[in-house]
């Protein structure tokens, strides 16, 4: 087989989970939204079942409802039928996954979930199957056909339910009003909590590990100070605490490229940058990296509300705590 005719199968493989997500679209129906209601109102939690490739999707689906403001979890329907039913209570909702609709391990349980008069949300390939008659609202996962050419290995079917358990998961975030403060509640670890966690006052350099000069300091005064403090600027501020500018190593090189200077001499307000860009402490660190970004510029000095130096953070203290 030529490279030519890989590409081809995998493009074709593509193509046809695509043509399956595009008609899940017309069953965003009247089932779609009794499903999302009957979730809205769970005061328990939602409880995923499924069997193989089923399961395997079912356990993401759980996972996705969890950290988006949908409290869930997986029973594998197995396991359910020797115990682990006992899991499920009665302030709870069932979201059972078949693709054909007759899966054994399920369909043992059912009647035990009906007894506990607990909605059954089914996904299906098959609207009259068993599960699907039996369900308190059913949505059709049904593909035209499977992207494997043998018509055997779960894969159109798989992504289709996977797609309509995001669409449930997004609708329920969206109805919840489940913001971003929310979403990293949930994610305190790794880059994409602290993005979401870490505020500027979590990293910054306050007190006497902030660098700052007077405006009557010289040049020399404020590379002393650069120095000193190690974050490759100093502020400049007025006697009375607020900021008047910065200077950093790159408007030192701007100094120096201009001839010879008397850095004893030449007041470090001549050559500070006036008007500089600052943030507060209470932003979040990932809204300093997205200045320093978008700016160009490498630190950034720390105020309060009325522009009075508090402190100091530069790209090296964000890519410490992992935000970068």
């Amino acid at each position: 087989m030529d490279n030519h005719k890989i590409k081809a199968l995998a493009q074709a493989v593509i193509d046809t989970e695509q043509q399956a997500v595009q008609a899940l679209k017309l069953r965003i129906n009247d089932d779609f939204v009794a499903a999302c209601r009957h979730m809205l109102e769970c005061d328990g939690r939602i409880v995923v079942t499924g069997m193989g490739k089923s399961g395997h999707i079912g356990s993401k689906i759980a996972a996705t409802l969890a950290s988006t403001g949908s409290p869930a979890f997986f029973v594998h329907p197995g396991e359910a039928s020797h115990g682990d039913l006992g899991m499920i209570t009665t302030r709870d909702v069932v979201l059972a996954i078949s693709n054909s609709g007759e899966t054994d391990e399920i369909l043992t349980i059912v009647p035990l979930i009906k007894r506990l008069n607990v909605p059954l949300i089914a996904m299906t390939g098959n609207p009259h199957s068993t599960l699907g008659r039996d369900a308190t609202v059913h949505l059709d996962i049904s593909v035209e056909k499977e992207a494997c050419p043998l018509g055997l290995a779960p894969t159109s079917s798989t992504t289709a339910t996977l797609v309509m358990g995001d669409a449930l998961a997004v609708a329920l975030l969206e109805t919840r009003g489940f913001t971003a403060d929310d979403f990293a509640l949930s994610h305190p670890g790794g880059r994409l909590g602290k993005r979401l966690l870490l505020h500027v006052n979590d990293i910054m350099h306050e007190g006497k590990a902030c660098p700052r000069v007077t405006e009557t300091a010289t040049l020399s005064e404020a590379l002393v100070e650069m120095t000193q403090k190690k974050l490759g600027m100093t502020s400049i501020v007025a006697d009375d605490g607020k900021i008047l500018g910065v200077f950093t190593d790159g408007d030192l090189r701007r100094v120096l490229d201009h001839g010879e200077i008397n850095i004893k001499t030449l007041s470090i307000r001549q050559c500070m940058t006036a008007n500089c860009m600052t943030i507060t402490a209470d932003k979040l660190a990932a809204e300093a990296l997205h200045i320093m970004d978008s700016k160009s510029i490498n630190a950034l000095p720390v105020v309060d509300d009325n522009d009075h130096l508090i402190g100091a953070l530069n790209m090296h203290d964000l890519l410490r705590a992992g935000v970068v």
